[in-house]
């Protein structure tokens, strides 16, 4: 082995393939530029490396070969979604963008460098919101108070579900009930009694921390239906002041 050669294989050892430190999320539809990176900084256009998901088969996401992409064998979920920025591979950086992302998308993804053997991987969460839905759902007659009840489906990751009166001070409601569908999409909905002493104004929120994601729907009770109930009509009787209910999300 001539000296060019080892001093380009000591090289290439204290390369090193370095990616984010926690996952990456995006909302579903986005774009995403999923990270990786050589250090110290290194001209990768003329490298092959891999980005791939190893629960795929075939498990190839993005190959770059001899300077140029290589499609065969790519996943046929990615097709046509996959890119990397020639410009930057000259300055060792291989992050990948994926475009309109899907639900499926999310998982682990591996970037490798299969002549330096090294990789990292990325996790990426996809997240998916809707809006809250409420609605009257009857009255208790025992604490003369009106009941309500949120929904809202089509969420990942699993949200919470919150009701606020009039100043933004959390309502003590019923316990949330949450189904996760075939989708691997959550429906989160509660009730809450609403009495007199309240603020008219109530707010259903279903928030997100991870993807500091919150969708919110707010609903006046008017005077007249608590006036109703405590006249001690029955439900019924009262259609005519809960139409008047207005809601603005």
């Amino acid at each position: 082995m001539d000296c060019l050669s080892i001093m380009a294989t000591i090289v290439r050892s204290q390369i090193q393939v370095v990616g984010p430190s926690q996952a990456v999320t995006v909302m579903v539809g986005d774009d995403i530029i999923l990270p990786c990176h050589l250090k110290p900084a290194s001209d990768a256009s003329g490298m092959t490396f891999e980005w791939a998901r190893p629960d795929f088969k075939p498990r190839f996401v993005h190959v770059w070969h001899e300077g140029q992409d290589l499609h065969v064998n790519q996943h046929s979920s990615f097709k046509g979604r996959t890119s990397v920025d020639i410009t930057e591979l000259k300055h060792g950086d291989i992050s990948l963008k994926l475009s309109k992302v899907q639900h499926s998308d999310r998982g682990i993804y591996r970037c490798y460098f299969p002549d330096l053997d090294k990789e990292i991987t990325v996790q990426l969460v996809v997240g998916s919101v809707s809006q809250a839905v409420v609605k009257l759902a009857g009255i208790d007659q025992s604490i003369s108070g009106v009941v309500l009840q949120c929904e809202s489906a089509g969420w990942y990751p699993e949200p919470e579900l919150l009701w606020l009166d009039g100043e933004g001070n959390l309502l003590s409601a019923g316990p949330t009930e949450t189904l996760r569908g075939p989708d691997d999409l959550y429906t989160v909905s509660s009730r809450v009694t609403v009495e007199k002493r309240h603020s008219n104004n109530i707010t259903c929120r279903v928030q997100q921390r991870n993807t500091n994601q919150s969708r919110e729907t707010h609903i006046h009770v008017p005077d007249p239906v608590f006036i109703c109930k405590l006249l001690h009509y029955r439900f019924v009787w009262c259609s005519s002041a809960i139409v008047n209910i207005h809601f603005n999300q």
